[in-house]
């Protein structure tokens, strides 16, 4: 393992935070954060990678150093405008993660990635969400002032209980939270495409928000195989169970680097 380098976003490029890059890795990670979520999230991911994987995250506007920036409350204009900041990293295989809501935006940009550029990601990582077309959130965030709000967000463990104690953060935390759920509420794909990219999905043992079923409706969605594994813990799993997660997403990318761009996943 290298230690981490934290590097700027190519030409500035505010939507991409690169935690490690430059060398000459054999693929690229892109990880895109959950609702509410930031970049620096993944931060402490680079230093687990293997060298032959880069990292990179989404930087989602309205949040940490681009809280002054309006947040993107629809999928389309969103996936769009990641799959644009991405075109300067095409020149090696490029992989998605993306956690909760993250993990059907990562899906919208593998979708785009394919369609426009002809770029089949090595592999399309989906963590704590059900397939897109087999899951509805059904219930509106606007619904709910914000101690209601908060209350079924920290439930998830998604919401440090600060949050609670604090006006400050709660101005900081909370409009972005809601634009997210906004966005993943109004997300309701009629037709979903699928990807050439074969998919693992994770999720926690003891998650609420989603199921084992719901989970497995993924192998829908792509003709590149598909893998279902999950960790002990709830909808922020992948927190106390970080290492194992890692070192099963290092294994994959490695087979799959190693291995024909089709057929069934190991």
């Amino acid at each position: 393992m290298s230690q981490m380098s934290l590097l700027r976003p190519v030409g500035g490029d505010p939507w991409l935070r690169v935690f490690r890059g430059g060398g000459d890795a054999g693929v690229r990670l892109v990880c895109v954060p959950h609702a509410g979520g930031a970049a620096g999230f993944f931060q402490s991911w680079a230093g687990r990678l293997p060298d032959s994987v880069d990292l990179l995250a989404v930087r989602y506007p309205g949040r940490q150093d681009r809280h002054s920036e309006p947040c993107v409350e629809r999928m389309d204009p969103l996936a769009d405008r990641i799959t644009e900041s991405l075109t300067p990293y095409l020149d090696r295989p490029l992989a998605l993660f993306g956690h909760s809501m993250g993990a059907s935006v990562a899906y919208e940009v593998a979708v785009r990635l394919e369609e426009r550029f002809g770029i089949v990601p090595t592999v399309l990582f989906v963590s704590g969400h059900g397939a897109p077309h087999a899951t509805r959130i059904g219930e509106d965030p606007d619904d709910f002032d914000d101690e209601e709000f908060l209350s079924r967000i920290a439930a998830l463990g998604e919401v440090d209980a600060a949050v609670f104690r604090s006006a400050k953060l709660r101005g900081l935390v909370v409009p972005a939270l809601r634009a997210d759920l906004r966005l993943i509420h109004g997300y309701l794909p009629c037709e979903p495409r699928q990807v050439s990219a074969p998919i693992v999905a994770y999720l926690g043992t003891g998650d609420p928000t989603c199921d084992p079923n719901s989970v497995s409706a993924w192998t829908e969605l792509t003709t590149g195989g598909f893998r279902l594994r999950a960790f002990p813990g709830d909808h922020f799993y992948l927190v106390p169970a970080r290492n194992d997660l890692l070192a099963d997403l290092s294994t994959q990318l490695g087979g799959r680097l190693a291995a024909p761009p089709a057929g069934a996943l190991r």
